[in-house]
């Protein structure tokens, strides 16, 4: 199965305004502010980028989100793992996260089942 694209940079950060700050020096425009530091920003029409705050005794991540047709993703033959099996998301999609064969985590994100 083809992937739709890369759909998003999901960014944890422990200091929501900073990171806003310097993702808008680079050229981003702020979307929207959730109102609970986080929010999501895009630069042109390409993926946006949705960073969110966390506590300081939480390492800063960076994670790839593919945006995929359907929960039909065959990961079978090893050329993957499964980390965390599709979950509803609070925003509507489907989200599961995969480890690829060198250890990096993608989110992969697909419409909710109707």
């Amino acid at each position: 199965m083809a992937d739709q694209g890369i759909e998003a940079l999901y960014l944890t950060t422990h200091n929501w305004g900073r990171a806003v700050k310097f993702l808008q020096a680079l050229g981003f425009e702020l979307e929207f502010d959730t109102g609970h530091q986080s929010g999501q920003l895009r630069c042109g029409a390409g993926a946006y980028v949705f960073v969110a705050e966390v506590p300081a005794e939480k390492v800063p991540e960076m994670a790839v989100v593919v945006k995929v047709p359907s929960e039909a993703v065959n990961l079978a033959d090893n050329v993957g793992d499964v980390v965390t099996p599709w979950e509803d998301t609070h925003w509507g999609t489907r989200e599961m996260t995969v480890r690829d064969p060198d250890g990096r985590m993608w989110r992969l994100q697909a419409p909710r089942r109707s």
